[in-house]
């Protein structure tokens, strides 16, 4: 007895018209991905400047946390004031090149201009890690080049993950600061307010 002809031909066409979907094309949300920023300032109202920056990173990024602040002496350009610098980490599904973006776009909105390598500024903000990604491109290099050498970097990031994995050998903020060999001192200050709150 010959089949039906009719449910043939439907077969045929729901196989032919099945694609398997490639999870990687696959839409949606991107996974949040942990990060750390060094922010830094040593001209007009220091503290001022990072609490502004911290608001603005606060409303971008999820779970934000904010260490204390340090004192720092001039890197490379020793003819300017001492710095105050702070680290902060986060969760964010921006991208790489994203979040550059946004930290480009605050140190204008604070009033940052084109100036001497290393010279005054009023605020700069530097992409230290982003989750276990490494990346050299003339725009973005990260992890930040110059994190495993700078006291000012390391300090304050590790009151507030001493733990976290510095790709590409996964070795600790913790591990890297107590094998730091940085002759330029940072003083740990404390904040006037809570950086969040006002």
């Amino acid at each position: 007895m010959e089949k039906n002809p009719k449910k043939r031909s439907s077969a045929r066409a729901k196989k032919s018209s099945w694609k398997k979907i490639d999870p990687t094309e696959r839409p949606g949300p991107q996974p949040q991905v942990t990060v750390a920023l060094g922010l830094g300032t040593n001209v007009g109202r220091l503290e001022d400047n990072l609490r502004s920056a911290i608001r603005e990173l606060d409303r971008a990024l999820e779970s934000l946390v904010v260490a204390p602040p340090y004192y720092s002496q001039p890197v490379s350009y020793a003819a300017q004031d001492s710095f105050l610098n702070t680290a902060v980490t986060g969760r964010t599904r921006l991208a790489a090149d994203e979040l550059l973006a946004l930290t480009k776009a605050l140190e204008r909105k604070a009033g940052r201009r084109s100036g001497p390598r290393f010279g005054p500024r009023t605020l700069d903000i530097d992409l230290l890690v982003y989750g276990d990604l490494v990346l050299h491109t003339p725009e973005l290099c990260i992890p930040h080049p110059r994190l495993r050498e700078r006291r000012f970097y390391l300090a304050p990031l590790a009151d507030i993950a001493p733990h976290l994995p510095v790709p590409p050998d996964a070795i600790t903020v913790s591990e890297l600061l107590d094998s730091l060999d940085d002759p330029h001192q940072v003083e740990r200050a404390s904040w006037s307010r809570e950086p969040l709150n006002g």
